[in-house]
C-alpha cells in the first residue's frame, strides 16, 4: 500500500504530455479539467485553444512540463478546414447571425487562385467573437453586448493553403499556419476577396508543433484509461514537446551543474536555444547560448 506522503511525491514527479484528439461541443478548457480529474494531477494546461465546434490535436502538458507552455503554445499548426461560400455571419463560422447572403458563381480555378494571396506574411484582423483583450475586455464579451469591437491587425505566417475538395458551396482546404492565425478570419477575408462571402463551417486541427493526429488519443479511450488507471501509456516523455529542438546530452557533472543554475561550456559551432538532456533521456533544462562566452546559460531548470 502507498501512503499519501509517497503519492503526493509520484504526483509532483509525473511531467509530460498528453496530446488528446478533442471532440466537438467540448471547449479545450473542458479537456484539461476532465485530464485533471482523471489523473488527480491539478498542474496541467493546453496549448493552444480549439473552439468548442472544432476538433483535432489538443497538447496538454502536465507537471513540471507545463513550464514548456510558451514555447510549445507558439509552434506552428495545421487543420482541415470546411469553408462555405455565399453567406458571412458575424462570428465568421456557424454559430453566428447570418449578416450576408450572395451567389456563389465561383470556379475551381478562381478559389485555388484566391488562396494563394494568402500564401506568406500577411495582416489580419482577428474574429469580433474571441478571446482578444480590447482595453482590458474579451472582445466576443462586447461584442455579445451589442459594443462595436475595434481590432487591430496581426502578423501572421501562412505557410501553405491546398484545396483538398471542391463541392461549391462548400469547399475543404489545408492550412498550415502560424500560431495566433484564426482559420475562422482565413475564412471570412477569403469570402471577401472573391466577392461573395464566406464562413467556417467546419475545423479538424491535424498538427500542433510536432504533435499529429498519429500522436493524438481520442478522449473516450482517454477517459476509460483514467478508469482502468494506466493512463500513463500515454504519456509522451516533456523532452519530446520540443522535439524539434536541439539537443545537447548533459553528463552527470553538466547536469548538476546546470540544476544550479550554472553555464556549460557550449561548442564554438553551438548558437540559439537547445534542450539539455541527461544521458538517461530526461529533460534537464532549456539552454541558450550566450554568443559573447560561448557558453550554455539555463533559461528553464527542470528538477526530477
Amino acid at each position: 500500500m502507498v501512503d499519501d506522503e509517497n503519492q503526493f511525491d509520484i504526483k509532483n514527479a509525473i511531467s509530460g504530455v498528453l496530446v488528446v484528439d478533442k471532440p466537438v461541443g467540448l471547449t479545450s478548457h473542458d479537456v484539461v479539467q476532465i485530464v485533471r480529474k482523471g489523473t488527480n494531477i491539478r498542474r496541467a494546461g493546453h496549448t493552444g485553444t480549439l473552439d468548442p465546434r472544432a476538433s483535432g490535436v489538443l497538447v496538454i502538458l502536465i507537471g513540471p512540463a507545463v513550464r514548456l507552455s510558451e514555447y510549445v503554445s507558439a509552434s506552428d499548426k495545421r487543420y482541415q478546414a470546411i469553408v462555405r461560400l455565399g453567406t458571412t455571419t458575424d462570428t465568421y463560422d456557424a454559430d453566428g447571425r447570418v449578416t450576408s447572403s450572395a451567389p456563389v458563381n465561383i470556379t475551381e480555378d478562381q478559389f485555388e487562385a484566391a488562396l494563394k494571396k494568402f500564401i506568406g506574411e500577411i495582416e489580419q484582423v482577428p474574429p469580433p467573437y474571441s478571446a482578444v483583450k480590447v482595453k482590458g475586455r474579451k472582445a466576443y464579451e462586447m461584442a455579445r453586448e451589442g459594443e462595436e469591437v475595434d481590432l487591430q491587425p496581426r502578423k501572421i505566417q501562412v505557410y501553405n493553403l491546398e484545396l483538398l475538395e471542391w463541392a461549391p458551396p462548400e469547399a475543404v482546404i489545408d492550412v498550415y499556419c502560424s500560431s495566433g492565425t484564426y482559420v475562422r478570419s482565413l475564412a471570412h477575408d477569403l469570402g471577401l476577396n472573391l466577392g461573395c462571402g464566406a464562413y467556417l463551417v467546419g475545423l479538424r486541427r491535424t498538427k500542433s508543433g510536432r504533435f499529429t493526429l498519429r500522436d493524438a488519443v481520442p478522449l473516450r479511450k482517454l477517459r476509460e484509461a483514467f478508469e482502468a488507471g494506466n493512463w500513463y501509456q500515454y504519456l509522451i516523455p516533456a523532452a519530446e514537446a520540443l522535439s524539434d529542438w536541439p539537443s545537447i546530452e548533459l553528463d552527470i557533472d553538466q547536469v548538476d551543474a546546470v540544476r544550479h543554475g550554472h553555464r556549460v561550456q557550449a561548442n564554438p559551432e553551438d548558437k540559439g536555444m537547445a534542450r539539455g538532456i541527461s544521458q538517461q533521456g530526461e529533460l534537464v533544462a532549456l539552454l541558450e547560448v550566450d554568443p559573447e562566452t560561448q557558453e550554455w546559460q539555463p533559461r528553464k531548470v527542470f528538477f526530477s
